[in-house]
């Protein structure tokens, strides 16, 4: 594979892609939002092969090392967008198109008066439902606990998604964060949201 192939580079910021369009096959994918270096994402993809994995990360430097590992790897079922997470589920993927959003150990922009950078927010809940397929969800995991209860709280309160049982069984990396954390004995918070169909 060529350098950088798992990178989604969009010919147009200003239109809606589907999951064929950017990875030439399959009608849904998962989503890892702020995918940071990788890790979650591509040990996921390695486990489940016929499934179609999209990383969103703003960083650039991250994003370059999600695409180095996953080519080396020879994953080709991963892409990764640099870009903003609301602004990639409200403006660039069809409707109905993600699986299951991974929406892991985010900044909990923890002082009251910046509550308002927090990507969970009642006028985001619409944006999660359109994007997501019938019977999507959403698997949401922090360390920290005001922040949790926002989401829950949002979530609960939209009347768009309830919360489901979280099957420990399944395969499901750790984040980097959630093993340092976990090894400083920090609780680990988890919920997951399935999509109500109207």
């Amino acid at each position: 594979m060529t350098p950088m192939s798992t990178a989604f580079l969009p010919p147009d910021f200003f239109r809606r892609y589907s999951v064929s369009d950017i990875f030439d096959r399959g009608l849904e994918c998962e989503v890892d939002l702020g995918c940071g270096d990788g890790g979650f994402l591509l040990a996921l993809a390695q486990h489940e092969p016929d499934r179609l994995f999209l990383g969103v990360e703003r960083l650039l430097g991250r994003v370059r090392k999600v695409c180095s590992r996953a080519d080396r790897s020879g994953l080709e079922n991963v892409r990764c967008l640099r870009a903003e997470s609301r602004y990639v589920l409200e403006w660039m993927l069809q409707e109905g198109s993600v699986r299951r959003l991974h929406y892991l150990f985010p900044d909990p922009w923890p002082k009251e008066k910046h509550h308002k950078k927090r990507l969970v927010q009642a006028d985001f809940i619409p944006v999660l439902h359109r994007v997501l397929t019938k019977d999507g969800e959403m698997l949401f995991r922090t360390d920290h606990e005001d922040y949790f209860s926002w989401v829950c709280d949002c979530m609960g309160a939209s009347g768009l998604f309830s919360r489901v049982d979280w099957d420990d069984d399944a395969f499901y990396p750790k984040t980097d964060f959630q093993q340092h954390w976990e090894s400083l004995g920090k609780p680990i918070y988890s919920a997951r949201f399935l999509r109500h169909e109207f």
